[in-house]
């Protein structure tokens, strides 16, 4: 039995949806299908989840929603009419995009987490009625009944360890295909929390681990993961094997294909990933497996680069004499509810990297400030802007020059880094670097390391 997800590009229209219904139609194995909300049609389109959270910020402020809503329901009415379905199938979704902005929520994440997760939602009941109009039969299976029970985040949640005991009581012995809104589920009372944005891919993961799937199809827009982002470097080479590992750290950074948190799930319940292409869904794609069945040819296996980051770089001489330092700067970072993602150090210095899309500038100002007086530091330097390039690959593991290999391009070129840090698990080296010499770098250390 496949679990199998599509993503939001896949279902953007009718006829996307057409190719959707023909892959799940090609295979009976394809039993459980996760979908997106309708995504882009075109370059300069909005994705319905965008235009859902439109319509939330608009009910906020108690401005006019009439043309919102008429638009969001163009994009399933759309979707209807090319399979020239009866318009009573759309009462029921119309009327439910109305009641949004009629319910009561707990607070404004909850309304918004509600709103968001509605993309997702009226699109499972639109594909499950278009299916069985298509002769496939099909059945919408809301995420609350799924059984999937989450903690009380409501736009960043994660999933309570007890849903995957109901998950596999779902009943897959009809039939019909069952067809799961991603990116969603339900509190303990009831309220809708969406995971973190793109979490449809949890939500795949999620299903194939509590129905112990053979393999987790995850159907995008690319013909598979390449070693390498093609808009900085043309026709890279795709990579055929991945460990879960490796797939986690290429996704945080940067690597958009496929969500970082997706793999926590497969991980725990040993599931194969195999990314897919809709557009060509006879490719073979990429399979993320565990490390004992990866067989690497080469010590890299990808790089990846973002520029979301920021840092904050501390010196102080003897800094590494005083017990507890590390911990002072923690509790100050807890008391502005401020996390970080590295904190790579030497004797007098340390540099503290955050992802500054959580960020507000009221949390950076209040942290330098409790950090200038409580730590006193030599120097203390905000850097607003600062990229980090990943570099992944098994094959890294105990190689010796591995980190030669990779810096000394940049050497070459005059690229000078900010910092270089090896994760402990070493599959990973971590470059940092100004945002403008990214690409640069990225190009030079994917010349040296791919190129024969």
């Amino acid at each position: 039995m496949k679990v199998v997800k599509f993503g939001g590009t896949s279902l953007a229209d009718g006829t996307q949806l057409k190719r959707v219904f023909d892959i799940i139609n090609s295979d009976v194995d394809r039993k459980v299908v996760v979908v997106s909300a309708p995504g882009k049609r075109f370059q300069d389109d909005i994705k319905v989840t965008d235009l859902l959270l439109q319509y939330a910020q608009a009910t906020i402020d108690d401005t006019d929603t009439k043309e919102i809503i008429q638009e969001i329901k163009q994009r399933y009415h759309a979707i209807a009419d090319y399979f020239q379905m009866p318009h009573e199938h759309l009462t029921q979704i119309d009327a439910q995009i109305d009641h949004l902005s009629q319910k009561h929520y707990r607070s404004f994440d909850y309304l918004k987490a509600a709103f968001a997760a509605h993309g997702e939602y009226l699109n499972a009941q639109l594909i499950a009625k278009v299916f069985t109009h298509l002769g496939m039969p099909a059945k919408f299976i809301d995420p609350k009944d799924a059984g999937l029970l989450v903690n009380d985040r409501p736009l960043s949640a994660s999933l309570e360890s007890s849903s995957y005991q109901k998950i596999a009581q779902l009943d897959l012995s009809t039939s019909e295909r069952l067809i799961i809104p991603g990116f969603f589920g339900y509190t303990a009372r009831g309220d809708i929390a969406t995971f973190s944005r793109g979490g449809s891919d949890i939500t795949g993961a999620i299903m194939a681990r509590g129905l112990n799937a053979d393999l987790y199809e995850n159907f995008t827009d690319v013909s598979a993961i390449y070693a390498v982002n093609p808009n900085i470097i043309p026709n890279p080479l795709p990579i055929h094997h991945m460990s879960y590992d490796e797939m986690r750290e290429l996704s945080y950074a940067g690597f958009a294909v496929f969500h970082d948190e997706a793999i926590i799930p497969a991980i725990q319940g040993g599931i194969h990933i195999n990314i897919k292409n809709t557009n060509a869904p006879d490719e073979p794609g990429t399979f993320i497996v565990p490390p004992t069945e990866v067989r690497h040819t080469k010590a890299v296996t990808g790089i990846a680069s973002s520029n979301r980051f920021a840092a904050l770089y501390l010196h102080r001489y003897l800094l590494n004499r005083e017990v507890g330092f590390t911990l002072k700067i923690l509790e100050i970072l807890k008391r502005h509810n401020v996390s970080y993602e590295h904190m790579p150090s030497g004797i007098d210095d340390l540099t503290i990297i955050f992802d500054k899309s959580l960020l507000v500038q009221e949390q950076i100002d209040g942290m330098i400030a409790d950090i200038t007086e409580e730590i006193k530091p030599d120097t203390l330097k905000w850097l607003p802007n600062y990229s980090i390039i990943m570099i992944v690959g098994e094959g890294m593991r105990n190689r010796v020059g591995a980190l030669t290999e990779i810096v000394s391009p940049l050497s070459q070129q005059g690229i000078s880094l900010q910092m270089v840090n090896q994760g402990a698990s070493e599959i990973s080296i971590m470059l940092g670097i100004q945002p403008d010499l990214s690409d640069k770098a990225v190009s030079a250390i994917y010349n040296q390391v791919f190129t024969d």
